[in-house]
């Protein structure tokens, strides 16, 4: 269940370099919405390919925020190499050129991405009384002990 709270404090297993992806699209002309809406409907086949696939494209989860202008997803992958070997796929780069071909001369929309690549034992995360959410749902999950009761002693710094 998508939404169940899990009770207490738990953190996540930080053993493993990952990459963070964020990805949007802003929209700069509201009333142009022939020129955006083609960008905005391109994005869910990808996502559904992604979560179909997630082992074979080492995809591990995502996180989708919806403003007035921007669209913005945080996506988590396992190395950078997947990231990159998606980017060439059939799926994104027909999206890819679908989007060039209605963007070109077009202000009316944006697109942005970021690529972080982070080593292991560099991040951490803690959560309480949440469900699985970000980190949490993209890694390996595990309770908070006295270990691992503050962030520097979860960034290995301890």
């Amino acid at each position: 269940m998508a939404n169940k709270v899990y009770t207490g404090r738990y953190t996540v297993d930080n053993a493993k370099d990952m990459v963070v992806f964020i990805i949007g699209m802003r929209v700069n002309k509201r009333l142009a919405i022939h020129k955006w809406f083609p960008v905005f409907t391109a994005m869910p086949g990808m996502v559904k390919e992604l979560y179909t696939n997630k082992e074979e494209l080492g995809f591990l989860s995502m996180e989708s925020y919806f403003g007035l202008k921007t669209t913005t997803m945080i996506q988590y992958w396992r190395s950078l190499e997947d990231l990159l070997a998606y980017a060439k796929n059939d799926k994104h780069l027909t999206a890819w050129k679908h989007f060039n071909q209605k963007a070109a001369g077009n202000e009316a929309v944006g697109i942005y991405h970021e690529t972080y690549q982070i080593r292991k034992g560099t991040y951490e995360a803690i959560y309480v009384n949440m469900p699985h959410y970000g980190l949490g749902k993209a890694l390996p999950r595990i309770a908070v002990t006295a270990e691992r009761n503050s962030a520097s002693k979860r960034l290995n710094n301890g």
